[in-house]
């Protein structure tokens, strides 16, 4: 009789069957060893939050070492610049004004001019006596004279100060260079911008000293042929 044996065996393979997925199925989440209870889920939940609270912390630690790489640029742009040559270029400026305020005979004063004009350059100056025209032209030769020795006087220091003045232009475009902040830059550029100031300020003061010994020989020129024709007149009028 081999087909109950059969049946017998099927039902019995059958059951074993829904024995062990019913074990399975109603086992529990949790395991013990050696009087430990692992937990798997709670195992991974708790990986979970380290795993969090370490990207907090890594995310913590860039934010501070952000706020620390701008503390540093803000430092940076701050720092003032090491060099300056404000002191150089006012003793320039200084030693200029100094060969202007020697002027000899004339100063570059309105009312010095003013004066000294209406006593050998005009008027009286020309139709005085034969002594005081001699006296008066010979007075207006040194103020020619004068004049243009205190105009190379002015050029000798104004070329006396290139040497100076190449000396800080290295300095400072090299400081420029090398700054580290927008602060050392503006002042180098700053420093620069006086540099060239005080180049303008030379360059005024040259051709203010030429143009001044220039006036003073047109001046006398014209005066020489004011006496000139006085001379001739009287000559005329004794004849």
């Amino acid at each position: 009789m081999k087909i109950p044996v059969l049946r017998r065996a099927l039902m019995a393979t059958a059951i074993a069957t829904s024995l062990v997925s019913g074990t399975m199925i109603a086992a529990p989440a949790q395991a013990q060893f050696g009087g430990i209870v692992y937990d798997p889920s709670n195992y991974a939940q708790n990986v979970l939050t380290a795993a969090r609270t370490l990207q907090q912390i890594n995310n913590q630690i860039q934010q501070i070492q952000n706020q620390a790489t701008s503390l540093i640029n803000e430092a940076r742009n701050l720092a003032s610049l090491p060099v300056s040559t404000i002191q150089t270029l006012q003793q320039q400026v200084d030693q200029t004004r100094q060969l202007l305020n020697q002027a000899q005979r004339i100063a570059y004063d309105v009312t010095d001019v003013q004066q000294v004009f209406n006593g050998r350059y005009k008027g009286a100056a020309l139709t005085g006596g034969q002594a005081q025209m001699v006296a008066n032209a010979n007075a207006r030769w040194q103020d020619s004279v004068g004049a243009f020795e205190d105009a190379m006087k002015v050029q000798a220091g104004i070329v006396g100060n290139l040497g100076a003045t190449r000396s800080s232009i290295t300095t400072l475009v090299g400081a420029s260079q090398s700054a580290t902040g927008t602060l050392q830059a503006a002042q180098a550029g700053n420093q620069l911008l006086a540099l060239q100031t005080q180049q303008l300020a030379d360059l005024t003061a040259a051709i203010a000293a030429q143009g001044r010994a220039q006036s003073i020989e047109a001046a006398r020129n014209a005066a020489t042929e004011a006496e000139g024709r006085e001379r001739f007149r009287r000559f005329r009028t004794r004849n």
